[in-house]
């Protein structure tokens, strides 16, 4: 078994199973913390999917797409972070 065939039939089921997982905590989550926490690991996991077929296909372009979707991600994640420190002062 070559690298790419441990990439195609181990690592993007295991990824697909980990999507629909984390996507029922982002549908169930009590709380908007839980579910943009969630949303985040979704984020993650796409990046992951991303660089896995880039790998699988030859295709290097689709590291950068990844590499933006990650500094969105992040982005996001600070601009909750920040929001939820501005609602808490408020209260």
């Amino acid at each position: 078994m070559n690298l790419y065939d441990y990439l195609y039939y181990v690592i993007l089921p295991v990824l697909a199973i980990c999507t629909i997982i984390i996507f029922a905590r982002f549908l169930m989550g009590p709380t908007l913390s839980d579910r943009v926490v969630a949303l985040d690991l979704l984020l993650t996991t796409g990046i992951g999917i991303i660089a896995v077929y880039s790998i699988h296909t030859d295709q290097p372009t689709f590291l950068d797409i990844a590499m933006i979707l990650a500094l969105i991600a992040f982005l996001g994640t600070v601009a909750f972070s920040y929001y939820l420190e501005k609602r808490e002062k408020n209260e």
